[in-house]
């Protein structure tokens, strides 16, 4: 059993819930919108990987249309904690930020989300999410706002329940007490193989208004290569939990393949999808994601000279990084990380890194689970120190401002 292989827990099958189908002008605009896109530490037990500067390498397949003329970040950029914006917080994972700039927060061991108020730092509790059944990694993870979440105040998590990993929707309403203000969940989307790690758990609505959710392969690799299981991929879904129009295999949610554990999902300002994953012993990776493009594992770990596999953005040793949550902003995509206990910042031009990544409060907060863009020059990052790795100081766990350049 290697180093950052832990025990392994697995479930079988890949069910698919069953959803009404999508109508004719969904598919027409999400078919467009995908034309217009690109065409733990967290990941595992703590293990001894040589410690090096990370590195960067160009994306394969052809440079998008209209590259050259993107302007290309400062080399080297800056990151600075403004303010600490709350405290107390247990086991923090999903972050979504409100309309009003308020922050909804979910513990993944609680099975709670929090509304976090920016300003002053005030903790409101809006409920349990019923079914969450936390373990090892597992629980409650990622959360998400709909896309008509001003008409139709639903939010998304992604968790692990007593049978596998799944996407549910909730009405959250405000007017009532505090604890109260969950509906009940509605499973949109289950299957997802579970396991005590690689749960991934990261979701996010795209700019073509599809769901997407970054998935683990519970610690079997196998699953990762077969295009017909949920595990190891990012899945592209409708709001309502079916595949998506124009995704690359027919009648399947897979939109991307090849991953070990995928935690963080990123659009740039041309609306191309970057995603950080943990690797196992050596390295850790910054992808360029492709409709139907396959990343490698396990086959391969960071760059490979197979054209099979695309190649990563950039790379890092295991201990520098083990990534969670990735936010675009000022030409850079920004990466948090749990074992690394820094934030990395990696500037692009186009698809590729325009120079060395860089990283940033090395140490400083501790583990570094997800990090947000909050307009501007500004962040929002979370630490994950009370999540049983960590070593949690007082006013763990915490959300902090950052501003960056």
């Amino acid at each position: 059993m290697n180093s950052r292989t832990c025990r392994e827990t697995t479930v079988e099958g890949t069910k698919i819930v069953q959803r009404r189908v999508v109508s004719a002008a969904l598919a027409t605009a999400a078919l467009l919108l995908t034309a217009g896109c690109s065409s733990d530490g967290g990941g595992g037990s703590p293990d001894a990987g040589d410690s090096a500067a990370p590195s960067r390498t160009a994306a394969q397949g052809p440079s998008p249309s209209g590259q050259a003329a993107e302007p290309t970040p400062p080399a080297k950029g800056s990151a600075k904690v403004v303010r600490t914006v709350a405290e107390g917080l247990n086991t923090p994972w999903g972050v979504a930020p409100l309309p009003d700039g308020d922050l909804l927060v979910s513990s993944r061991d609680k099975g709670t989300i929090t509304r976090v108020d920016t300003q002053s730092g005030k903790k409101t509790e809006l409920g349990e999410v019923t079914g969450v059944s936390p373990a090892g990694e597992g629980g409650l993870l990622g959360i998400a706002l709909s896309p008509d979440y001003a008409s139709d105040h639903m939010v998304y998590a992604y968790f692990t329940s007593a049978s596998d990993n799944r996407v549910v929707r909730m009405l959250y309403d405000e007017k009532k007490p505090s604890g109260e203000q969950l509906g009940a969940p509605d499973t949109i989307f289950k299957g997802i193989p579970k396991g005590v790690i690689h749960n991934g758990g990261r979701i996010a609505f795209g700019p073509d208004r599809m769901l997407y959710a970054g998935t683990g392969e519970s610690g079997d690799t196998g699953l990762s290569q077969n295009t017909k299981s949920l595990g190891g991929k990012i899945l592209r879904l409708t709001p309502e939990g079916d595949p998506a129009p124009g995704n690359p295999f027919p009648n399947s949610p897979v939109y991307s393949f090849g991953h070990r554990n995928v935690q963080g999902l990123a659009w740039d300002s041309k609306q191309r999808l970057f995603a950080a994953e943990f690797g196992q012993d050596t390295w850790d990776e910054l992808n360029a994601i492709k409709p139907g493009g396959n990343y490698g594992w396990p086959d391969a770990e960071g760059r490979s000279d197979n054209s099979a596999y695309r190649n990563p953005v950039a790379q890092w040793h295991t201990d520098d990084a083990s990534p969670s949550g990735a936010a675009y902003t000022k030409g850079s995509i920004w990466m948090a990380g749990l074992r690394g206990q820094r934030l990395w910042r990696i500037p692009l031009k186009g698809t590729e890194a325009s120079a060395d990544p860089q990283a940033f409060l090395q140490g400083e907060y501790g583990r570094l689970r997800t990090v947000v863009a909050a307009g501007g020059d500004k962040l929002w990052l979370v630490t994950s120190n009370t999540d049983g790795r960590g070593s949690p100081k007082t006013g763990d766990d915490r959300i902090l401002e950052i501003q960056v350049n």
